[in-house]
This record gives structure tokens, C-alpha cells and sequence, in this order.
């Protein structure tokens, strides 16, 4: 094994010779004073931190050998072994090896160690074999028991049966696994499928403490890495050897799970997984190894054969079914629910045979009265034929009555038994994929405990909010974001003790990692008391990267910046490390985070903190839509991305940068019609006439955008169907789905839309900008140039299309060139003309009778503003209480 990043190589030799060296002097010191804590103590957090260190950089060797030695000293912290010379011993000859292998690691000159003879002789084996006990086939074990067969259970009742789960899946798809490859050993997508099983059990195994169980199949893990690479040969004898190894494991994780101690001994898998029974002892050049401690030959004469297949007797607890299988079904239990919508529209169809009913019967009560009438004028003959016809008639008219009263009753009946049962089975498939947040949310813990001890950083982990119970998909997925997000957390954002002190902060940082639930939303929070995110460094990566021009981002909210760091591949760090994510950016977490249909979003104050916001349905199944129309064709909206439903006059519309934009809340928001979007074709011009149009604000993450559309219809609960290969290649659609009235509607992206917008792909309103008033005009009148700048921001800012005058009659001047202004915004005490002789002079008059005129100025008495009011100004501002709010609605009061 060879480092390969130079610096990492450098850092690790300094550190492990370091760490090595104290615990040797530590070992001496401990010899000679067997009873001291604080040595012990000291040896236990150099062989932790030596640990941390080799699994950081894939020392795998030097790892378990150094935890090998962190167990035997915590049996003698517990009082389980009694700390003499031969022990130490032991521990020498373990901490030699461990130079050694980092030795290699740093040179890359092979250590010519035998970690399994090493780990043998720290496990006590010599001893064991000395006095015959080794009878490997049967693993009982003495000396070595003590060491390693102490009982594992996990405390947690819902992790355990997790992993009672988790391991029972992945040990069956390993031992299917080597079946298949034992028949097709040149199969690389089995082998592949073994090594990903592999890899999930061991981090399994590792999450619970389950330590025995992760160091073995960490080893089977080895042996498959080899046959992938061609460094071993996958035969009959290596599939016994992982088949003994996976036995060994279900019995470990057994024991994990029902504190029934497994009977297995660790070491004696280990070495058949290594294959000492292949070592017999010889050096290459025919001489026995001496110098080596532990005598394998006893090993290699008892080789281990794999278990004797026997009938399981477990009861079967739970019935496991696929989550497709299960998602299939959801999906037909909402679909059953889209049925039942559509058949309560047959209730109206009913209603209107009804209707008709009662409305026959009126006519045939009309026409007895008219044969009442022509009774006289009829024979006898004419009259029985008419009483007969009239008498058929009645009784078709009220067997049709019967029939349809009876169609109604029954209808509603049905209609009711099925809305029940409709929603008790969808109810019934949710709660059966319902899981808690703890479930993912626990596994946490020890990972922030770990990272924290690892980058010597004090982390404080705080869970709210496990009790919510979501979608067990949504679980699987996000598992992976927030493993990343609180990865970067501890890794990025919180500071060292020191720097924390520094900036006058606790020692122990704060995460808290919080779940609740707003309506149909299910909402997760990430926030660290950490440093934040730096915009400006966010920023001069972005511009290096090219996620944004350099005038995009001079454009930007701080918030639009912090953003950035979910774009592909960004990164502020120059270095990669697994802790950081390898390289692997935010991007894939909001990619993972838009697949459940949910947002992400960042809020960050520099020197303060970090905040990560997860936004997700709680039902994958059925969107909740609003149903709008456009040119005659139906659309879907999703509810959770639309912000406000608003009626827009074409007044109020206008050019900002060359962008259709109307102002909401105080501030610009850019609009466009969803036909433009779409880019369908427009066969009507009704919307030219509408004097208030209907519009969407669309909310995805920090970005807003208004959306025209024809008519606001109603909302509906759809099954969304996925993208067939008619629609695939329509931008901004994300699928499409059936009404209760029968009808296909498309499905829109608000992402998609947000993202094109903000790029400015679309074209203008339409036929509406032509017809909508242009920005309102002011003229603003000040002789401050600062105070003329700052307020001429303002206006413009707000959208208002400004003209400048210096003194009041430049400004008059102007007023009466021009002739078009909506308003005009002036100073009071000015040269030539002041604010209230151009005021009064303007009124004068008649064409600007209706011109509203806001005086602004440092006058602040009662007085001065009866004098403002007199000289025939519509509003008065003091600049002493100056505020652009009160000014702009001011002028939107007034124009």
C-alpha cells in the first residue's frame, strides 16, 4: 500500500511516527507502573487517533492491527486482562508491524509483514495452539475467547431489527452471489454486485458496532477486490473459504441481534479467510521461520472445512416485499382514488336524468290538462286511444323515475363504500411504508462523534423531531444528502476548539438535525453554529469554474451566491479527502433531493452559521395540482411550488432591463406567459382584452417567477405518469397524468422554468407588453448631487423611468418641454426657483391639475408642511425620517 498524494504521505509518516513513539514510551512507563490510569488513558487516545489516521488514508493493515491493540488495552482498562511482561511482549511485536506497514505506506517499499501472523499472536493465539486447543472446524476457543468473543448486542430495539433485516438480505444475495460466480467466474457485474454487498454490510456492521462482523467481511471484501483485479484466482477452495467467513458472519450478526453469544471465533475465520492454511511455514529458501512467534503449522494441518448444511428452524416473523412491488401498488391505490373522482362525476350525470325526469313529468301533467280541454272535441274512439297512450306513458315515465332514483341511490352508495375503501387502502400502503426520521437520523451520532474525534473538533449533535414518521424512500434517499451535508458541516463549517475560543464562541460547536412536518411537507433542517459559507470565496470560484459570468453574479442576492455551491462539480476546497466527499459535490445532493420531488436550500451568515434546509412531500404517489388553461389546453401546476395566486392589471406591467416585470411584495419580479414558455402557438387574443390577467408566482428554492395563463381552474390530487416518448423532448413537462374528467393533461416543471427564465430564453408578454403602459415617468428635482443619486437608485430601481432637473426651474423648464411625467418627486429649499415656487407654478396650470408632486426635504415643522400643502403638493416627506418604502408607496398611492 503507497500513499499517493505527496502531502497526505508526509502528514501521515509525521503523525504515525509520532503516535508510535508515545506508545512505546507508553508501554515502558505501564511495565513499571501497571496500576496507572492516566498511562493506560494516554495509550488508549494514541492508539484511537493512530486508528483514525490509517482508516482516513486506507492504511487498512496498520488499522486493524493498531485496533487490535486498542482491545487488548481496554480488556486490561476493564479488567479483563491482567497487564504482565508477555502481554507486552504482544504489544511490542504488534507495534513493530504497524512501523513497519507505515513505513510502506510512506516508501512504498513492501513491509514483508504477515498481518495475520501479527494479528494472531495480539489475539493470544500461540497460546492457544501450544496447549491444542485450536480445532478450527469446531471454533471453540479459551485464551482467545477471552479476547474476542465478548457479546455483541445492539441496545436499540429499531436499529437492531434494522440490521437483523439489512444483514439477513445482504448475507443472502453474498451466498446466491458465489453460487452464480462459481458457475461464471468471468461474470465481472456478479462480482461487482458481491463487492457492493460487501461494502454495505461492512458499513453496516460498522454504523451498529458490530465490530467482528465488519473486520471479517472487510476481509471477504479484500479476497473479491483481488479476484476483480487478477491478483487472485477465483476456485472451488476460495468458495469454501468465503462461504465459511459469511456462515461466521450471520452467527456474528445473529448475536447482535439476539444477545445469544455466537460461539465463533474470530480469529480462527480470519485466518482461514487469509488462507493460512496455505502457509506452511517454509521460507522460500527451504528454511523454517525461526523468528516467527506464532507456529502455523498446527493451522495448516487442521484445515476448516465449511459448515455442514443444515435445515434453518427460524420461524418466519415478517413477509419482506420489494419496494417496486409495493410502489406499484401505491400507484394503483391512487389511481383507484383518480377512479373514484371520476365516477363521482356520474352522480352529475345522474342528476340530470333526474333533472329530465321531473321535468317529463311536468310535461305529461301539461298535457293531461290539454286532453282535459280537448275531451268535447274528441269521439269516443279518439278519446280511449289517447287515455290509453297517455295511461302507457305514465307508466314508462314513472318505471323511469323508479329506475332513476333507484340509479342514484345506488351511485351514491357505491361511491361511498368505494371513497372508503379507496382510502383505507392507500392509507393502509402508506403506513406500511411509514418509518421514523430516527431511523436515519440515529445513525448519526457516532458518525459526528468520530469525524469530530478525527478532526480534533468538538461537535455537539442535537436530534429533533425522530418521531415524525415519512416514506421509507424518502429515508433511502436522503440518507446519502445528509451523510454529505453533515460531512461538509463538520469538515467545512465548524472550527477547531482553538479558532473557536479565538472568535469568542464556545469550544463545543452546536448541529442540530431537526424534522417536522408543515401540511403535506415533511421538512429537514442541518444547522451548525459554524463559520458559514464565505460569498466572496463562493463567488471567485464560481467565476473560475464558469457556473456564472462575472455580470450574473454582480447581479446576484447573497443568497443567489450561497446557491452556487449546489452547481455540478463545485467546490471550494483545493484538496479532496473522503471526509469532504472525494471531490463529489452539493450537486448531487439537490439532484438526489429533486428526484423525491423536494427543494434544498442554503442560508448562511458568515462568522455565525450554516443552515440546509430539505423540503419534501410526504406522498410520492399523488401530486397535489392546480389545474390552469392556456389557449384552450389544460395544465398542471404542483401546489407546493406555487407561491401566490394573483390577478395583474396590463397596467401594471412593465419593461425592467428589457424583462416583462410587475412588482410584488415591495420588490421587481420578472412575469412571462406560460404559452411563450411553451412556446405554443397563440390562437386567441383574448388576453389582450382582459384587463386582469391571471397569474402564478412560482417558488423553487430563492427563485420567484410570475406566470400568465388564461383561466385559474380548480385544484386536484393527480398520479403523476412518467414521461412517455411522445412528450419526452417537451422542455419544462415533467409527465403527464389523466383528469377526473377523462382528459390527458401535461404535467409542468417549475424548476425547469425558473432555471430557462433566469436565463432569459424566453421571449417577451406577448401582445400584453405592447398594450401594457410603460414605466411611469418622474421627474425628480434635487440640488444635492448625493442626494439626487441615492434617490434616482431608488426609483429606478423600483422601475420607474426617471428625468433629472437641478434646481426648480430647470425642473419647471422641463415639465413643460416634455409634458409626459406621472410625477415629480423635488427637493424645497433650492437656487433659482425653490421646491414651493416651482410647486405653486405648476398649478398654475390646467394639463397638471392631476400630476401628483411629492415635496421631499429637511423642513420638518408643521408650518413648513401647511405651506407644502398650500403651494398644491400632494404629499410631504421629511429626510430626516427618510424611507424608500414610504416614498415608493407613495408614488404608487398617488400615480
Amino acid at each position: 500500500m503507497f500513499i499517493e498524494d505527496d502531502e497526505l504521505r508526509e502528514l501521515y509518516k509525521v503523525a504515525s511516527a509520532d503516535h508510535l513513539e508515545k506508545l512505546e514510551q507508553g508501554l515502558l512507563s505501564l511495565e513499571k507502573q501497571p496500576d496507572d490510569r492516566s498511562i493506560l488513558d494516554g495509550l488508549l487516545r494514541e492508539t484511537h487517533s493512530l486508528k483514525g489516521d490509517s482508516r482516513m488514508l486506507g492504511v487498512e493493515e496498520a488499522e486493524i492491527l493498531v485496533h487490535q491493540i486498542e482491545e487488548v488495552l481496554n480488556e486490561v482498562k476493564n479488567q479483563q486482562t491482567l497487564f504482565s511482561g508477555e502481554l507486552c511482549d504482544r504489544l511490542y511485536v504488534g507495534l513493530d508491524a504497524v512501523k513497519k506497514i507505515a513505513t510502506e505506506a510512506v516508501t512504498g517499499e513492501p513491509a514483508g509483514i504477515s498481518a495475520f501472523e501479527v494479528m494472531a499472536q495480539l489475539m493470544g493465539a500461540e497460546a492457544d495452539m501450544e496447549k491444542g486447543e485450536t480445532e478450527i472446524s469446531q471454533p471453540t476457543v479459551s485464551n482467545s475467547e477471552s479476547v474476542e468473543s465478548s457479546t455483541v448486542y445492539i441496545e436499540d430495539d429499531e436499529l437492531r431489527e434494522l440490521y437483523k433485516v439489512a444483514s439477513a438480505d445482504h448475507l443472502e444475495k453474498l451466498q446466491q452471489g458465489l453460487l452464480d460466480l462459481e458457475k461464471q467466474p468471468d461474470n465481472q457485474s456478479i462480482l461487482d454486485g458481491l463487492l457492493r454487498e460487501t461494502h454495505s454490510l461492512k458499513g453496516d456492521s460498522r454504523m451498529l458496532g458490530v465490530e467482528e462482523a465488519e473486520m471479517l467481511v472487510h476481509q471477504i471484501e479484500e479476497i473479491l477486490n483481488e479476484v476483480k483485479k487478477g491478483e487472485t484466482v477465483f476456485s472451488g477452495d476460495l468458495c469454501d473459504r468465503l462461504y465459511v467467513g459469511i456462515d461466521a458472519v450471520e452467527k456474528i450478526a445473529t448475536e447482535a441481534v439476539t444477545g445469544n453469544p455466537s460461539g465463533v471465533s474470530s480469529f480462527h475465520v480470519l485466518a482461514q479467510l487469509m488462507g493460512a492454511e496455505e502457509d506452511t511455514g517454509i521460507e522460500e529458501d527451504g528454511e523454517t521461520k525461526e523468528n516467527s512467534s506464532l507456529v502455523v503449522e498446527s493451522v495448516s494441518d487442521t484445515k476448516i472445512q465449511p459448515a455442514t448444511p443444515s435445515i434453518p428452524t427460524a420461524e418466519i416473523e415478517t413477509v419482506r416485499v420489494d419496494f417496486p412491488k409495493l410502489d406499484a401498488l401505491m400507484t394503483q391505490a391512487g389511481e383507484l382514488l383518480v377512479t373514484k373522482l371520476r365516477l363521482e362525476r356520474r352522480n352529475d350525470d345522474v342528476s340530470e336524468l333526474i333533472e329530465l325526469w321531473e321535468t317529463w313529468g311536468r310535461d305529461f301533467a301539461l298535457n293531461r290538462q290539454l286532453i282535459k280541454e280537448l275531451e268535447i272535441k274528441l269521439t269516443p274512439e279518439e278519446l280511449q286511444n289517447i287515455i290509453k297512450r297517455d295511461r302507457t306513458e305514465r307508466q314508462y315515465l314513472d318505471r323511469f323515475g323508479s329506475l332513476v332514483t333507484q340509479l342514484k341511490n345506488q351511485v351514491s352508495e357505491d361511491n361511498a363504500r368505494l371513497d372508503t375503501v379507496a382510502n383505507r387502502l392507500e392509507t393502509g400502503i402508506r403506513n406500511l411504508r411509514l418509518l421514523p426520521l430516527s431511523t436515519i437520523f440515529n445513525l448519526f451520532p457516532r458518525m459526528v462523534r468520530d469525524l469530530g474525534r478525527q478532526l480534533e473538533k468538538e461537535v455537539e449533535l442535537t436530534i429533533e423531531g425522530g418521531e415524525i414518521s415519512v416514506d421509507k424512500r424518502i429515508l433511502e434517499e436522503i440518507k446519502a444528502p445528509l451523510n454529505h451535508i453533515i460531512r461538509n458541516a463538520i469538515d467545512h463549517g465548524i472550527e477547531t476548539p482553538a479558532e473557536r475560543l479565538a472568535n469568542r464562541k464556545p469550544q463545543q460547536a452546536t448541529l442540530l438535525l431537526r424534522g417536522s412536518q408543515d401540511g403535506n411537507r415533511i421538512i429537514i433542517e442541518i444547522i451548525d453554529d459554524g463559520k458559514g459559507l464565505d460569498i466572496e470565496k463562493i463567488g471567485i470560484t464560481a467565476l473560475k469554474k464558469e457556473v456564472c459570468t462575472e455580470s450574473e453574479l454582480l447581479k446576484m442576492t447573497p443568497q443567489q451566491i450561497q446557491s452556487l455551491i449546489f452547481a455540478p462539480g463545485f467546490s471550494t476546497r483545493s484538496e479532496v479527502s473522503e471526509i469532504s466527499g472525494r471531490g463529489v459535490g452539493l450537486d448531487v445532493v439537490r439532484e438526489n433531493v429533486e428526484r423525491l420531488k423536494g427543494t434544498v436550500e442554503v442560508n448562511s451568515t458568515w462568522g455565525i452559521g450554516c443552515q440546509f434546509r430539505l423540503s419534501f412531500s410526504t406522498s410520492l404517489s399523488t401530486t397535489s395540482v392546480l389545474i390552469i388553461e392556456v389557449n384552450e389546453n389544460f395544465y398542471a401546476v404542483p401546489i407546493n411550488f406555487i407561491d401566490k395566486m394573483i390577478l395583474v392589471g396590463t397596467n401594471d406591467i412593465f419593461l425592467l432591463e428589457g424583462n416583462p416585470t410587475i412588482l410584488w411584495e415591495e420588490k421587481p419580479l420578472s412575469v412571462a406567459w406560460l404559452k411563450d414558455i411553451l412556446k405554443i402557438k397563440n390562437t386567441s387574443d383574448n388576453n389582450v382584452e382582459q384587463s386582469q390577467i391571471p397569474c402564478i408566482i412560482i417558488n423553487v428554492g430563492t427563485e420567484k417567477i410570475g406566470i400568465f395563463t388564461d383561466n385559474l381552474l380548480y385544484q386536484q390530487d393527480i398520479i403523476l405518469k412518467p414521461q412517455s416518448k411522445l412528450i419526452e423532448n417537451i422542455p419544462n413537462i415533467s409527465g403527464s397524468t389523466i383528469l377526473s374528467s377523462g382528459e390527458v393533461c401535461l404535467v409542468i416543471d417549475p424548476k425547469q422554468i425558473v432555471q430557462q427564465t433566469s436565463n432569459k430564453k424566453i421571449s417577451d408578454l406577448s401582445n400584453i407588453v405592447s398594450k401594457a403602459i410603460a414605466k411611469p415617468h418622474v421627474l425628480l428635482v434635487e440640488d444635492s448631487i448625493p442626494i439626487r443619486t441615492q434617490v434616482r437608485r431608488i426609483l429606478i430601481s423600483a422601475g420607474y423611468d426617471v428625468t433629472v432637473a437641478v434646481d426648480g426651474l430647470e425642473g419647471f423648464n422641463t415639465l413643460q418641454a416634455e409634458k409626459h411625467f406621472d410625477a415629480v418627486v423635488s427637493d424645497v429649499e433650492m437656487p433659482n426657483l425653490s421646491g414651493l415656487e416651482m410647486t405653486a407654478r405648476i398649478r398654475q396650470y390646467s394639463e397638471y391639475d392631476e400630476i401628483p408632486i411629492i415635496l421631499v426635504t429637511t423642513l420638518a415643522t408643521e408650518a413648513d408642511k401647511r405651506r407644502g400643502a398650500e403651494a398644491g403638493a400632494n404629499a410631504y416627506l421629511t429626510k430626516g425620517d427618510f424611507d424608500q418604502t414610504l416614498l415608493l408607496n407613495t408614488l404608487r398611492r398617488l400615480i
